[in-house]
């Protein structure tokens, strides 16, 4: 008997089907950062004044910031947030074409900054000046630290994560909630840059928004007197960024699947607004809150 036909039919069709199934639902999408302000209106104005964003409504009710279709969200709060960078939020980013303009602009309308402009595009060995990438931080409400700096744009881009392990926290951040990795697998040989610690470190994506996770000795070692007497990372919870929050379609299948997985849930699920507005949180690594919102008020 000739099975070779019927083989090659058989293949062509299992190709077939492969190639006309939908692609898998992503695990989540970026959806918010939140912030604590103690003055939210004031914040907003900051925000949107001098960044890429927009005044907008989430959900149709609460005042709010739209960068890049992900949502800032605040919390007014009666006394200052902790604005020490000992958990595992770092800070937030906005890109800047003309580096050097920008700062030149945000200088002269009044921001103050953390750490003046910066050039680090060297061959890691700190000496820096060939021109091609500055950053620098700003000095935001409430002292939230975000970072300007070289890119292709000027849109929100991304969020700087501290972590005691980066890699087996960006593992998790990939199984739980479908980050995806830049890159191939990240060497765990520590790497230094100007006596503070970059390396391992990991660069990962969800929804043009850029996850980075460095290691916590660069905190300990640009932050000296906030850890004084201090190891480890503490929650995020009351800090001035306070949660990063993921969207998902179905909360409750969502919140089964991270149970099995063993996450931890610190809040049990609420809903808000007649049902449109499901959420839970959870605990990431390095005490990370995160809440995992199912939010029907808008595509996620």
């Amino acid at each position: 008997m000739h099975w070779t036909r019927p083989l090659a039919i058989a293949a062509s069709l299992l190709a077939s089907v492969a190639w006309t199934q939908e692609p898998a639902a992503p695990l989540a999408h970026f959806h918010h950062v939140h912030l604590n302000s103690t003055d939210p209106k004031s914040a907003i104005d900051f925000y949107t004044t001098k960044f890429d964003a927009q005044k907008a409504k989430f959900a149709g009710v609460a005042d709010a910031v739209l960068a890049a279709d992900r949502w800032l969200l605040f919390t007014k709060v009666n006394a200052a947030p902790k604005s020490e960078i000992t958990s595992a939020i770092w800070h937030i980013g906005w890109g800047a074409e003309n580096m050097k303009e920008t700062y030149e602009k945000q200088l002269a309308s009044g921001t103050k900054f953390q750490t003046e402009i910066t050039d680090i595009s060297d061959q890691g060995d700190g000496k820096g000046g060939n021109g091609r990438f500055f950053f620098a931080y700003v000095d935001g409400p409430d002292h939230a630290l975000i970072e300007l700096n070289t890119a292709a744009n000027h849109s929100f881009g991304h969020l700087h994560l501290l972590s005691a392990d980066p890699i087996a926290a960006s593992e998790w951040y990939m199984k739980e909630f479908g980050l995806t990795r830049r890159g191939g697998a990240p060497s765990r040989e520590p790497r230094y840059r100007k006596g503070r610690q970059t390396g391992p470190a990991v660069s990962l994506m969800m929804d043009n928004v850029n996850v980075i996770i460095y290691p916590v000795g660069n905190a300990k070692a640009a932050f000296p007197d906030a850890w004084k007497g201090r190891e480890e990372l503490e929650s995020t919870k009351d800090h001035t960024i306070d949660h990063v929050g993921f969207g998902v379609s179905n909360l409750d299948e969502a919140l089964a699947r991270l149970r099995r997985d063993g996450v931890k849930i610190t809040e049990e699920p609420r809903t808000i607004l007649g049902g449109k507005v499901k959420y839970a949180f959870v605990e990431g690594p390095d005490h990370i809150r995160i809440e995992v919102i199912e939010d029907q008020t808008a595509k996620n």
